[in-house]
């Protein structure tokens, strides 16, 4: 039974209502004045769910009340009732941090509404989340069936990514499970789609299909750079959809959202060639053909990542008619993350900077080999909120701060996304075979072809050819790719971990996101 503390020094006029609550099953007790209420809460603070506070009572005031209660348990709800609608007194309340107040005088409906918006309002909008999704189920389900176009699949997607994000902010019981499963259904849907147009979009001949990684800069960021406003370009390794949602809101104190595009990861969704292909505004094939002595194909020894500024300057080269000032920022660890919040303000005397931030490609990393990490991020709701609170506390966000008051122009984007993995599929292949779990490349490799999309000319896909049998598969859905040996101890292993490299929604459709100061 819900117990109300409810203190007013007339509380014997308020009989009716207090009879009123007791027949809708509440148990009230009640204090004439300040002091007795804190006496009272103090001695049942446990067992009392709300209080109600007469805003004006002889001796202790109600906001004196207020901060003793609070000081006692700040997270129980109080409801402010006073005759005074004065500004400073609903300021002071409020600051003390009540839950709702009323005006008197007041009638046992507006008790009730109030005390239902209280306590009963996380259980009322989960209830009403599971209700709508419910409704909305078959139209998604319609959608993703009925032979989407790019454009399409990629509301299909952000529709499904809000459903996940309404669930995790209502804890809509019963929800989560059925959503999961129909995101496993998308998916399913756009590995087909991808498989029967990928050659088409990647074909230079045909110039169809969305905007991919090796294009993106071009169409998306190069034609709003030079304009007298300082570019700012934040790429965020393996940023998925759903968790730049996650830290709009933090980044909406200082930039409003402008437009909010996307663009699709070639394949492999791998650093090494989103990335490079980004940079270099070319397919892999291309900046092998054209700058041999940059490209590293995955076998290769070194860094494969280790010229995106020599393929950035190439680019702008193409892209400009006359010299623009730019910058590229690589921040890989905790000292590159101080050196940027210490220089940020550099920015400003450039028409563009690239900042490469890598903390979210190291976080999907770490957690598959820290157990720990395992623990905290056991799921997708989980990987989304530590992404959020990693932002919140960390040298981007802070260096990002400094530049409050400037006028600035911010896209947000990444190389490409993950997929937490979930079903193994067999693989052999020879010692030069790559070990990535969502993509291989090697010869005379053995797989379960219903679970790839197997590559047999490279080139055909714009990518490298390391050996003149080199085949490359990409694994569908949530497959991930294991060898026969040791083959239940590794499945444990890797089984749910965040990884990258094939085909999914997650990995694919990722954001480009102009933002402009406030």
């Amino acid at each position: 039974m819900t117990k109300i503390l409810w203190a007013d020094d007339e509380i014997d006029l308020l009989k009716p209502h207090l009879m009123f609550l007791q027949n809708k099953g509440y148990d009230v007790v009640t204090a004439t004045n300040g002091h007795d209420a804190v006496e009272i809460y103090n001695e049942q603070a446990s067992d009392i769910d709300v209080v109600f506070l007469d805003e004006s009572m002889p001796g202790l005031t109600g906001l004196e009340v207020l901060l003793k209660i609070k000081a006692k348990n700040r997270n129980v709800p109080v409801v402010m009732i006073t005759k005074n609608e004065a500004e400073h007194v609903m300021e002071d309340a409020i600051g003390g941090q009540i839950s709702d107040y009323l005006i008197k005088p007041v009638n046992p409906n507006q008790i009730l509404l109030t005390l239902k918006k209280i306590l009963d309002n996380k259980r009322l909008i989960s209830e009403k989340t599971a209700q709508n999704y419910q409704q909305e189920f078959r139209g998604i389900f319609m959608e993703i069936t009925g032979g989407l176009n790019q454009t399409e699949w990629v509301e299909a997607y952000k529709k499904i990514v809000n459903w996940e994000m309404r669930v995790d902010a209502n804890e809509a019981t019963g929800v989560g499970e059925i959503l999961a499963q129909q995101k496993e259904q998308a998916n399913t849907e756009f590995s087909k789609f991808v498989v029967k147009n990928y050659f088409d979009w990647v074909d230079k001949t045909k110039e169809v299909g969305p905007i991919m990684s090796h294009s993106m800069m071009r169409k998306h960021i190069l034609p709003h750079v030079g304009s007298g406003t300082p570019t700012i370009m934040l790429l965020l390794d393996n940023l998925r959809y759903d968790q730049w949602k996650t830290i709009e809101p933090i980044l909406n104190e200082l930039f409003r959202t402008e437009e909010e595009g996307y663009f699709f990861s070639i394949l492999p969704t791998a650093t090494q060639y989103s990335r490079n292909a980004i940079f270099a505004g070319m397919m892999p094939a291309d900046i092998e053909k054209n700058f041999p002595d940059k490209w590293k194909n995955d076998t290769d020894e070194g860094g494969k990542n280790m010229s995106e500024d020599f393929f950035l300057g190439k680019q702008i080269e193409r892209a400009f008619r006359k010299p623009i000032k730019w910058d590229y920022i690589k921040v890989t660890n905790v000292n590159h993350g101080k050196d940027l919040n210490d220089n940020i303000l550099n920015c400003l005397n450039n028409d563009l900077t690239v900042i490469v931030y890598n903390f979210i490609d190291m976080l999907s990393h770490a957690r598959t080999e820290m157990e720990v990490l395992k623990e905290l991020v056991g799921d997708e709701r989980a990987y989304r909120s530590l992404t959020r609170s990693w932002f919140l506390h960390s040298p981007l966000w802070t260096a990002l701060r400094k530049l409050e008051g400037r006028d600035v122009q911010l896209f947000v984007t990444t190389d490409h996304g993950t997929i937490r993995v979930q079903t193994p599929s067999k693989v052999v292949g020879d010692r030069e075979t790559t070990t990535n779990l969502r993509y291989k490349v090697g010869r005379n490799l053995q797989y379960e072809a219903r679970d790839v999309l197997a590559i047999k000319d490279p080139l055909k896909a714009g990518l490298p050819r390391p050996n003149i049998s080199s085949t490359f598969i990409f694994a569908k859905e949530d497959y991930f790719f294991l060898y026969p040996n040791n083959y239940n101890h590794y499945n444990n292993y890797y089984k749910n971990t965040f990884q990258h490299g094939g085909i999914s929604l997650e990995e694919m459709i990722c954001p480009v996101v102009r933002m402009r100061s406030k």
